[in-house]
C-alpha cells in the first residue's frame, strides 16, 4: 500500500503571533481539510511539534499533480498562509493489527 506524505508549513502571510486557530478564515480552511478527510483524500493529517512551523498528511491519491491541485482549492494557499513544503511516496511495510 503506498500513500503520499505531504508536508505544509506557513506562508509569508501566516501571523507567527497568532495561534493556528487564530488565523484568518480558520473556519474556512478547517472546513475544506475536513471535507477532504471525509471522503478519503486526507488519511491522516495534524501539526508536528507544537504546530507552528509544520503540519503533515497522509493522502490517498494518485499522483503528486492530484495533490497538488486538490491543496491548491484550500482558502489558505492564495491567502499565502499555507504551502507544501514536500510531497513522497510512502509505502507502508509495517502496520499494527489492533
Amino acid at each position: 500500500m503506498t500513500y503520499y506524505a505531504v508536508t505544509r508549513e506557513p506562508g509569508e502571510r501566516w501571523v507567527s503571533s497568532l495561534g493556528m486557530r487564530e488565523q484568518e478564515r480558520w473556519d474556512e480552511h478547517a472546513e475544506f481539510m475536513d471535507a477532504l478527510a471525509a471522503a478519503g483524500f486526507i488519511v491522516l493529517g495534524g501539526p508536528l511539534g507544537s504546530g507552528e512551523k509544520r503540519s503533515l498528511l497522509i493522502v490517498d491519491a494518485e499522483s503528486e499533480q492530484e495533490i497538488e491541485a486538490a491543496l491548491a482549492d484550500d482558502p489558505w494557499v492564495p491567502m499565502g498562509l499555507l504551502r507544501i513544503t514536500s510531497v513522497e511516496p510512502w509505502q507502508i511495510l509495517l502496520r499494527a493489527e489492533r
